[in-house]
């Protein structure tokens, strides 16, 4: 079945194009009848009207005109079809390297009054073409979504077709530029925000699945904050959010943060603010860091509005501590505290953890000391923590505060952390040399008491 075009640029394109495809005339409906596997015939078709696209004959206007198009016909294609047209764009639309040698040479003969026009001429001829096509899409309405979606399936169709990688890291590079944190706004979202946000955090909350309108209207109650990063040119589109709840002391189980029957903290005398939920909700953007950003503004904005506040932290999860534990060989395990104790309850898998039974005790000191090492001893390529939770917010400056034992007992949570929760402690005058400590030398803050289970 034909794919349709999505709302977004369909609405795009009657902007650009107000008389729809009844305008576009006969060169117009090629590009858009071409069939959605994108066969031999069609795609000579698309090759020539991106040639025509970069020509900018007609003036840029009458280019962004072909680019919504060529943007409409590329929505209408199949898997088989986008693959095709961004195989196209990777092989036949990248750095011409005639071009670069004649401009390198021209660099080098060129005189001291001329080397910048020459320097100018030379990084022109390193730009591959289609990044002016990119850039033609920018220009359309909501083309900065389509273009941020188009990333999202290039790095899916990557892992194929390794052949796209190129044009991928390409959109990566614009989309870093346009997305610069300085072009961002950042907006706090409650209850009477429009529908259509509200919708895309119950579709985008990546931590603890929403799960119904109840749920996300105590989610947003009084006690309670959420801020995400907006930007101009999708303002119905978070590209970042995170949840906070006002309490009192550290948070240490999720279930009973997010009870919808449990009773208004009063945000007078909180103390604490717990970041539970950290969500990015553009998987074309990742790899674009927004995060450390978001997480310093909001601590500003709630130290302004709550001044009372003593801590900030976070309750995260682990998410991939139970793959690492069954992935540990008896040796390995062995070298880490906790290691043997484990080996020697067998237990068949973790979850298995909160069976009751006489060993459960016994479970539960060996998990706490083993987790303690996966997120304060274990690497990833002897640079970064493991765990990419953990990884995120020591780079940020946060410490590892307190592991909190059955503090998810969800079956995701059980699966992907075994139960257990981490707070990470966000100490303000501590934050730049603790984020640059493990940066540059990958020293881990630790709590006292951290520091206990990993004797």
């Amino acid at each position: 079945m034909q794919t349709q075009p999505s709302n977004i640029f369909e609405r795009a394109f009657k902007k650009l194009v107000p008389g729809g495809l009844d305008t576009v005339g006969r060169r117009g409906a090629d590009i858009m009848n071409i069939a959605e596997e994108m066969p031999d015939a069609d795609l000579a078709t698309a090759k020539e009207w991106i040639d025509n696209c970069l020509a900018e004959n007609g003036g840029q206007v009458e280019a962004r005109h072909r680019a919504a198009l060529l943007g409409r016909a590329y929505l209408k294609l199949s898997r088989t079809g986008k693959i095709r047209f961004l195989g196209l764009l990777a092989d036949q639309y990248g750095v011409n390297g005639n071009e670069v040698e004649q401009a390198i040479q021209q660099w080098h003969a060129a005189g001291p009054s001329k080397k910048t026009p020459a320097a100018r001429v030379l990084r022109k001829a390193l730009e591959p073409s289609r990044t002016t096509l990119l850039k033609q899409f920018n220009g359309v309405p909501s083309g900065v979504k389509f273009l941020v979606d188009m990333r999202s399936e290039l790095l899916t169709f990557c892992k194929e077709y390794p052949t796209l990688k190129p044009l991928e890291t390409d959109l990566k590079e614009l989309l870093g530029a346009w997305f610069d944190v300085g072009l961002l706004q950042l907006e706090e979202i409650n209850w009477h925000s429009s529908a259509a946000i509200l919708e895309k955090l119950i579709a985008y909350e990546a931590v603890h699945a929403i799960q119904s309108w109840s749920d996300l209207k105590n989610r947003l109650d009084s006690d309670r904050r959420c801020f995400a990063f907006i930007h101009p040119n999708m303002p119905d589109e978070p590209l970042i959010f995170v949840e906070v709840a006002l309490v009192n002391g550290l948070a240490g189980n999720v279930q009973k943060l997010l009870d919808e029957d449990a009773p208004t903290q009063d945000i007078e005398t909180a103390d604490t603010a717990i970041f539970y939920s950290i969500s990015n909700a553009q998987k074309g953007l990742s790899g674009i860091s927004f995060g450390n950003f978001l997480i310093k503004e909001v601590v500003k904005k709630l130290s302004e509005e709550f001044p009372q506040l003593k801590q900030f932290a976070t309750l995260s999860p682990l998410p991939g501590f139970v793959r690492w534990l069954e992935n540990c060989t008896p040796a390995q395990l062995c070298d880490l505290p906790g290691g043997e104790q484990w080996l020697s309850l067998a237990p068949p898998r973790v979850p298995s953890i909160i069976e009751a039974n006489e060993s459960l005790q016994t479970k539960q000191e060996a998990l706490q000391k083993l987790a303690a090492s996966y997120l304060c001893l274990c690497r990833k390529g002897n640079e970064r923590a493991m765990d990419p939770v953990a990884h995120f917010h020591l780079s940020n400056g946060a410490q590892v505060a307190r592991l909190n034992w059955m503090a998810d007992t969800s079956q995701k949570g059980l699966e992907q952390s075994g139960g257990l929760m981490v707070n990470y402690l966000y100490e303000l005058p501590k934050i730049e040399y603790r984020s640059q400590q493990y940066t540059s030398e990958g020293v881990v803050s630790k709590s006292p008491a951290l520091k206990k289970l990993l004797k």
